[in-house]
């Protein structure tokens, strides 16, 4: 009695102020599936709102450098400046249409694919060492840091609008140390969910929740968009006050595991069972054993998992092409005619969010295909094949109608967003509660940042090459783009055989099965 009643006094004390709030209003604890509802809803808003202050800067870039919209005039000398006309006088500084020194210059698209690589350059490599400070740190804690952290930080480059501020290197600085701070994310979400559900329909789980992804960069696209005619800064400092406050919701009821608060998924076991009369509930993806005291896994061992580094490779190539489109459709949008005219910034950040709803699509699909088909290599590398074709498509044919650009765009985020969801999700989840890890759950976060600190660097370079390449040609951009869908495809080559072998091994196993029960 005495150890069990001080474990329950210790996770009592260790329950987030408004866990113990609701269960006062209650007079009673919470179930272990309101605790899941919590985690799913939190983390949920959460990487949404990381997502949505990502997003901004994409947004930002037509109003800070207008002038490269001469490119356009090469090739369409009487073009319209504006489909849709912007409310503001162009001539105030700050707003559409007057730029913002130094972004407004000759070499300003060069500065904002700079801004992009040191952004990313910094998150990539924050994202090794987030991994392995959330396996050591308690995760609300974490996590709430690096959301206040994220929010001050995409706040300060909007105030650099009210402070007249156009020294490069301060937009620099302050977009480095706030990708240091969004590093603290991903791991953070996906080991808490991990620590909360089971592998049972995992793919299709995580894609559906994966969704936060898009729906952060709709947000971020809409709210960025609207507050333009208000002045660039508000495109910054609104989100960056979002996502702050979202970083104290998360201190107050985020449960980082079941243990952490004393939740016991067997009584609900229990209570399914009675009633549907089938065995308990599926087991959740981490649970520690509480006899053996666990050491985090290190970051060489964590690389030595099988299928941890071509995954890595892997989502190199796919998060260099998912994040070029982040960073940078809003900006191709605006400045590629489309049957003639051309969007205004806020019009072509609008149509930007179809991108992202494809991805959800996108992701939710590619996970559903890889529970029905067990096979996440063969789904990730199918996935990446077919987004060759859609680029070559929405490159060609985009320009054609705005019908035929919704239609393609849609099309191009279903496959570009779907095996970087899939991988950054459910196989890093797969991975990270591997069987060499002989049940070791201190290892999540670390694969996690691994796989996506990898893909992260591939989200650096993606941008910045986009920002040189974008002045000669963006067929050349477009190129880069379908070369690393191929590539990334052709990474997974050793484990789609792997699961085709596994596959037909398994048919002719069950065949020989049946003949032999016919014989008898």
């Amino acid at each position: 009695m005495g150890p069990m009643l001080e474990s329950s006094e210790q996770s009592n004390s260790s329950k987030p102020i408004g866990i113990k709030f609701f269960e006062c209003i209650k007079k009673s604890t919470l179930s272990y599936k309101t605790y899941q509802a919590i985690v799913l809803i939190v983390t949920f808003l959460a990487y949404a709102n990381y997502h949505a202050t990502r997003k901004t800067t994409s947004i930002v870039k037509s109003a800070l450098d207008p002038q490269s919209s001469d490119l356009g005039l090469k090739f369409y000398p009487h073009r319209r400046p504006y489909f849709h006309k912007p409310l503001q006088n162009q001539t105030s500084p700050g707003l559409l249409g007057s730029g913002w020194a130094p972004f407004n210059g000759s070499d300003g698209t060069a500065l904002l694919g700079e801004l992009d690589v040191a952004f990313l350059s910094v998150y990539a490599l924050g994202m090794y060492f987030s991994g392995q400070l959330g396996d050591r740190m308690d995760l609300r804690i974490f996590l709430t840091v690096g959301m206040v952290g994220t929010g001050v930080f995409t706040s300060l480059f909007g105030l650099g609008y009210w402070g007249n501020i156009h020294v490069f290197y301060y937009y620099l600085i302050v977009q480095m140390l706030a990708g240091l701070f969004q590093s603290t994310g991903w791991p953070s979400v996906v080991a808490v969910v991990g620590n909360w559900f089971g592998k049972k329909k995992r793919g299709l789980i995580m894609g559906i929740w994966n969704a936060h992804t898009s729906v952060g960069n709709i947000t971020g696209s809409l709210v960025a968009s609207a507050l333009l005619n208000y002045g660039w800064g508000w495109s910054m400092v609104v989100p960056g006050m979002m996502i702050a406050f979202m970083g104290m919701v998360v201190f107050l009821l985020l449960p980082v595991s079941p243990e952490s608060v004393g939740a016991n998924g067997d009584e609900d076991n229990d209570l399914s069972s009675k009633k549907s009369g089938e065995g308990a509930m599926e087991e959740p993806l981490l649970r520690p054993e509480t006899q053996t005291k666990e050491t985090a896994v290190g970051f060489i061992e964590a690389w030595k998992i099988p299928g941890v580094a071509p995954f890595a490779l892997c989502l190199f190539f796919a998060k260099l092409v998912a994040y070029t489109f982040l960073y940078w459709l809003p900006f191709y949008i605006s400045h590629t005619a489309i049957n003639g005219k051309y969007l205004s910034s806020e019009a072509a950040g609008n149509l930007s969010t179809l991108f992202d709803v494809g991805g959800v699509v996108g992701g939710i699909l590619a996970g559903h295909i890889s529970d029905r088909l067990d096979a996440r290599a063969i789904t990730a590398a199918s996935f990446m094949y077919c987004t060759i074709p859609a680029l070559f498509l929405y490159r060609i044919y985009g320009s054609v109608s705005l019908p035929v650009n919704i239609g393609l765009l849609l099309i191009s985020g279903m496959f570009v967003n779907g095996p970087y969801a899939l991988i950054t999700t459910a196989v890093s989840a797969d991975l990270g509660t591997h069987s060499s890890l002989k049940g070791n759950s201190r290892a999540l976060a670390t694969v996690t940042a691994i796989i996506d600190g990898t893909g992260s660097i591939g989200a650096a370079i993606g941008p910045l090459l986009t920002g040189y390449i974008s002045e000669k040609s963006w067929n050349a951009v477009f190129t880069m783009l379908m070369a690393a869908a191929l590539i990334a495809g052709l990474l997974l080559t050793r484990l789609v055989v792997a699961e085709v072998a596994a596959k037909i091994d398994r048919s002719r196993s069950q065949g020989g099965v049946r003949s032999s029960g016919l014989d008898v």
